[in-house]
């Protein structure tokens, strides 16, 4: 793709940055209708059998993601034409999601601005090494960088720790408006638990909350990691850095089917996001069709993104996600690697 045909995808694409009213309602309804039924079938299945709950949740926790879809574009002031009715929507289903709105609106914003810039890693991305920066890496940085690239705990104790820690936290230097944010949603949370633990019981409520949560968070985990853990993706250093060649470059297409696509709110085109993420999520598709350059993003399936989980680190020299070579073929020379170990800086992850 050249330097021109890049710099024209932004025009091409602003026509799809109007959301529609009728179309976000919509949308609210049926999403947060079928959420309802199926969260109180669930609780009616209980008297029947668990095992009956359990596949009732899971297809519950498909309508959680296509909620917190509304919440992501609720923060990107692209759901609703009104600031206000964006912030109320969004405070609204991140209360049902668990997700404080100023604090991920916040850090999600800095996630579109530096996404692939890798020296501004650390703030709304996924812990990312380069080869170099992972050899020159004390062998404690690399256990726990090692852990936390581990599938079972990115995806098992990930979305654990992210609702029950990262997000019930503000981070340090928030201003007050985030502040207040979280400590409401906190607020909310804990008021609408402690009402549905009073109406059904806690053991009832526990039983459909508990694997509904757990599931939606660990498909979100895996929904946002592998839209940017791909082979040939995109990472440069500030000075090469382009806002542009990240967001279509940087970004897949995760082609699913319909009905998956449909739940997931057109999330796949994640390339079409990043490069304008004022499209609404319902307009993505249609972006992506009327805009020939962008159908030659890389394009993912579910068989293809599992290959996703044997990137580690990112090769800077041929610009490409590698797993974990043999010691004597990722270890530089002593002088590189010390070198390296002075000036390395510690990137932080927040999910």
């Amino acid at each position: 793709m050249t330097q021109s045909t890049l710099s024209h995808l932004k025009k091409q694409v602003a026509p799809y940055e109007k959301s529609n009213t009728k179309a976000s309602v919509k949308q609210l309804l049926n999403t947060l209708g079928p959420l309802l039924l199926l969260w109180y079938a669930a609780y009616l299945s209980l008297s029947v059998s668990y095992w009956i709950t359990l596949p009732i949740t899971f297809i519950a926790s498909g309508f959680v993601i296509r909620t917190f879809i509304i919440f992501h574009d609720c923060c990107h002031q692209s759901f609703f034409k009104s600031r206000r009715a964006n912030e109320i929507i969004g405070t609204i289903t991140g209360i049902l999601t668990l997700f404080p709105y100023q604090q991920w609106k916040n850090s999600h914003s800095i996630h579109h601005a530096t996404s692939s810039n890798l020296e501004k890693r650390g703030t709304g991305d996924m812990w990312v090494l380069t080869v170099d920066e992972y050899a020159a890496s004390p062998i404690l940085r690399r256990i726990a960088y090692r852990l936390y690239r581990n599938p079972f705990i990115m995806f098992g104790l990930g979305p654990i720790f992210l609702f029950l820690f990262t997000n019930r936290f503000n981070t340090k230097g928030a201003k007050r408006k985030e502040r207040i944010s979280t400590y409401m949603t906190n607020a909310s949370i804990i008021g609408l638990y402690a009402f549905m633990c009073s109406a059904i019981g806690w053991q009832s409520f526990a039983m459909i909350q508990v694997p509904l949560v757990f599931v939606a968070g660990l498909l979100g985990i895996w929904l946002f990691y592998v839209q940017h853990q791909f082979e040939d993706s995109y990472f440069e250093n500030e000075d090469e850095w382009s806002y542009v060649k990240a967001a279509v470059d940087g970004s897949s297409y995760y082609k699913l089917p319909k009905l998956l696509q449909w739940i997931t709110g057109n999330i796949g085109f994640h390339h079409v996001h990043h490069l304008s993420p004022k499209v609404p999520n319902y307009n993505l598709e249609k972006a992506h069709k009327a805009t020939p350059p962008l159908q030659k993003a890389t394009t993912i399936t579910i068989s293809t993104s599992l290959q996703s989980l044997r990137f580690r680190l990112w090769d800077e020299q041929n610009k490409t996600f590698v797993g974990y070579k043999n010691k004597k073929q990722l270890l530089p020379d002593q002088d590189k690697q010390d070198s390296l170990g002075n000036n390395l800086k510690v990137h932080k992850s927040v999910i």
